[in-house]
């Protein structure tokens, strides 16, 4: 057992008082808020939700403070409770599912493309190299991210975004008009 962490340890009194243990908690998580406020807000993009997570990782380690061993570990065990409370987000989350009927769907789904616009551009895309028109069509038809195509094709981000760079390129000069 580390020096801090007994002395830590012995300054506790079995008997605590509130106050004193809002202190020690002050203490011992105060410096770490805004840390978790960013890695919050890392997690979900929505300031909102972000500081929700932070309050309720709050009143976990609140709860649990006194089954912290290390103090000097506190930020890893805020970082813990903030992320299992995001996964607890998801668990609570029960998706609403439509009253519309599977025909209906269907009958509003769009017809194939005939226009002479569609037609050029079904040609451009197969004159495309294979290495160019499957990863442009991962990221238009299939909306994968520069990093899921890159996974997908077991290349590297970078690559992947070259890829689709000279795909779009390759592609603007198939379908543009020849200037004379």
């Amino acid at each position: 057992m580390s020096q801090l962490t007994t002395t830590f340890s012995n300054t506790l009194p079995k008997s605590e008082t509130p106050a004193a243990r809002e202190i020690r908690f002050q203490n011992l998580i105060g410096k770490h808020m805004t840390d978790l406020f960013h890695y919050a807000y890392w997690l979900v993009h929505d300031k909102t939700v972000a500081e929700d997570l932070v309050q309720e990782t709050m009143l976990r380690a609140w709860k649990a403070m006194d089954r912290l061993k290390k103090p000097e570990a506190a930020k890893g065990w805020l970082i813990t409770i903030l992320r299992r409370e995001n996964t607890r987000r998801f668990e609570r989350f029960q998706p609403q599912f439509s009253a519309i009927p599977a025909e209906a769907l269907e009958e509003k789904r769009q017809d194939y493309d005939t226009s002479t616009e569609a037609f050029v551009l079904r040609n451009a895309i197969a004159e495309l190299p294979e290495e160019y028109r499957e990863p442009l069509l991962l990221q238009v038809i299939h909306g994968y991210s520069q990093k899921e195509i890159a996974a997908e094709l077991g290349i590297s981000v970078a690559g992947a975004g070259t890829r689709l760079f000279r795909a779009r390129k390759k592609l603007r000069t198939l379908v543009e008009p020849v200037q004379d």
